[in-house]
């Protein structure tokens, strides 16, 4: 899924300043469940659920807690850009300032893991991650997220 369908606006763009993981996992529960119209204790509780089964620290200070709910209609995704690095229990002992927040239907599993590669594959470039720490506004960070995008349609090269 192309990150420009799962970030269709800036609003799942947020600058948090939580003290810790469980207070950005509250935080962007709330983000969430007001976007899908459900609780925020469900979400926190689907999110803290799959971090009982291990860190979703991707490393390099990012996170990527993400987790499949059932009675979802289509996918949700928060990026929050942390004002001060929190530790997240990552496997190279950085804390984590980027995180990327997925909750996805339990109905439509046949998207999510492509979803949460294709982050990753972006996530990759060093580049990336550099910008979104820099970027002035939402929008920016939206536009270096689908300019780094290379499954959207428009970023595909034409075929002659």
């Amino acid at each position: 899924m192309p990150i420009a369908d799962l970030f269709p606006a800036a609003e799942g763009i947020l600058s948090l300043t939580p003290a810790n993981k469980t207070e950005l996992l509250e935080l962007v529960s709330a983000a969430a469940a007001a976007r899908m119209g459900r609780s925020k204790d469900e979400v926190l509780d689907a999110l803290q659920a799959r971090e009982r089964l291990g860190s979703t620290a991707l490393g390099r200070g990012v996170a990527m807690p993400h987790t499949r709910m059932a009675g979802m209609d289509k996918p949700v995704a928060i990026l929050a850009r942390l004002t001060r690095a929190i530790e997240f229990d990552a496997r190279d002992g950085e804390p984590v300032d980027l995180v990327f927040t997925v909750l996805w239907p339990e109905d439509a599993s046949e998207g999510f893991l492509p979803a949460l590669s294709n982050i990753c594959r972006v996530l990759r470039d060093n580049q990336l991650p550099r910008q979104l720490r820099q970027a002035r506004s939402a929008d920016e960070a939206l536009a270096m997220l689908r300019a780094a995008d290379h499954t959207a349609p428009d970023a595909r090269p034409e075929e002659d």
